[in-house]
C-alpha cells in the first residue's frame, strides 16, 4: 500500500509543478496584461483534484489519520483554482487579477500541505 500511495504523492506533485509552473512561466506576460490560462494549468489542477482524492481514499483505507478539516480547506481551494482556469481557459488574455488568484490560491495550497500538521 505504501508503494501505491507513494506513486500516488509523486503524481499529485507532478499536477502540482504543471499548475504552478505556467502560472510562474507566465508572470512576465502577466505584468504586460497579455497571460492566458494554459491547458497545462487547466491539467494539473484536474490532477490534483484526482490524485488528492485517491490519496485520501488509499490513507483511509491503509487506517491511517486524514485531516479532514485540512483537506476540505484544500479542496475548497483547488476548486475555486479550477473553476477559475477552467472558465477561463479560452479567453486570449487573462485578467492580471484573476491569474495573480489563481497563483496566489497554488501556492497557498501547497503551504497548506507542508506547514499544516
Amino acid at each position: 500500500m505504501d508503494v501505491l500511495i507513494h506513486l500516488f504523492v509523486g503524481l499529485h506533485i507532478i499536477g502540482i509543478a504543471a499548475l504552478l509552473g505556467g502560472f510562474l512561466t507566465q508572470m512576465k506576460a502577466m505584468g504586460r496584461g497579455t497571460a492566458r490560462f494554459s491547458p497545462a494549468m487547466l491539467h494539473g489542477a484536474l490532477t490534483m483534484l484526482v490524485t488528492g482524492a485517491i490519496l485520501v481514499g488509499l490513507n483511509q483505507a491503509d487506517d491511517q489519520p486524514v485531516d479532514n478539516i485540512k483537506i476540505g480547506v484544500k479542496l475548497a481551494l483547488l476548486v475555486v483554482i479550477l473553476g477559475l482556469v477552467y472558465v477561463k481557459r479560452d479567453d486570449e488574455q487573462a485578467d492580471k487579477g484573476l491569474f495573480g488568484l489563481v497563483g496566489l490560491l497554488t501556492t497557498a495550497n501547497v503551504f497548506i500541505a507542508v506547514l499544516w500538521t
